[in-house]
């Protein structure tokens, strides 16, 4: 039993830091992406802060609804990522 617990304890932890890494990469694409895309809007507008401001506006908008929807979106399917990963 402690060979296998051992084992698992190996395996969802390893696929965790894989999942991490590629989250952390994804993370500064977009971080990029929305700098590039806040001055261009801010080109378009005039003033580059304006630019800044509508992405904040919009981050702000999508982390509300996450926030609101929180257990049906991220708590539900992780938890149940980490048990599918457990039990495996």
């Amino acid at each position: 039993y402690k060979l296998k617990a051992i084992d698992k304890s190996a395996d969802v932890l390893s696929t965790l830091t894989a999942r991490l890494a590629v989250i952390v990469f994804i993370g500064l694409f977009f971080i990029t992406l929305n700098i590039g895309i806040a001055l261009w809007i801010g080109e378009t507008f005039g003033k580059s802060y304006f630019g800044f401001f509508i992405v904040a506006g919009f981050y702000s908008l999508i982390g509300l609804l996450l926030y609101v929807f929180r257990n049906n979106l991220v708590k539900e399917p992780l938890r149940n990522s980490i048990i599918s990963q457990a039990l495996n």
